[in-house]
């Protein structure tokens, strides 16, 4: 799949990672759309690396659970970081 494909499968991401984390992730729907895109590249790198599946087609269910573990996962290391410095501040 191509780094385009993973960005437009991260947006959709966003969005899944934004109903599955309502209150974990802090900002709006771009914070979440943009986490998102990170997430799904993370989670084809991840994908790539460990499996050697990061050459899925974007309707491979494979590449939706990449996509969504790694936008949950980045989601969680954005909301730990922003939490703690509200937190502190």
């Amino acid at each position: 799949m191509s780094f385009l494909s993973w960005i437009i499968l991260g947006l959709i991401v966003g969005a899944i990672v934004k109903a599955i984390m309502p209150g974990k992730v802090r900002g709006g729907w771009v914070t979440s759309l943009i986490l998102g895109v990170v997430g799904a590249i993370v989670g084809g790198w991840i994908g790539a690396a460990v499996f050697n599946k990061g050459s899925m087609s974007f309707w491979s269910l494979g590449s939706w659970i990449l996509a969504i573990v790694g936008g949950i996962v980045v989601a969680g290391v954005y909301g730990a970081i922003t939490g703690r410095k509200a937190n502190s501040a």
